[in-house]
């Protein structure tokens, strides 16, 4: 599997991992953090697969920071979570490990597109045919 495509498997077993995993949070926080979370993980997984489709310098950029925002949300849902002992630490641990990684993913694509960004465009052709 190439290198690209390893944040969009490791995002799709985060979100596999924290959609069922929020549900047994207690019930009366179902439409409060609890789906705050749910929503922070998919928009994630959203702006991610958004970016892809965008070219270098054609938005990209912006779909990659909004999905780093996202990540920041779910990391303090996450730690509220833990706080309010509704995950237990086994498991804050293990998702904490998963959120680095795709976090050091997603600001490896982010360094990758700013330098791309960057870079000089081709020379446009001046002479020549048309």
């Amino acid at each position: 599997m190439s290198d690209s495509m390893v944040i969009f498997t490791r995002t799709y077993d985060l979100v596999s991992w924290i959609i069922p995993k929020a549900e047994g949070f207690p019930k009366p926080q179902r439409f409060v953090v609890t789906k705050r979370l749910q929503d922070a993980v998919l928009n994630f997984q959203e702006r991610i697969i958004e970016a892809n489709g965008l070219p270098p310098g054609g938005g990209r950029l912006r779909k990659l920071r909004q999905a780093d925002t996202e990540l920041q949300k779910l990391r303090l849902y996450l730690r509220l979570a833990h706080r309010w002992k509704w995950l237990g630490d086994g498991p804050m641990e293990h998702v904490s490990e998963m959120i680095a990684e795709v976090g050091r993913l997603l600001g490896g694509w982010i360094r990758a597109t700013e330098e791309k960004d960057r870079a000089p465009r081709g020379r446009r052709d001046r002479g020549g045919a048309r």
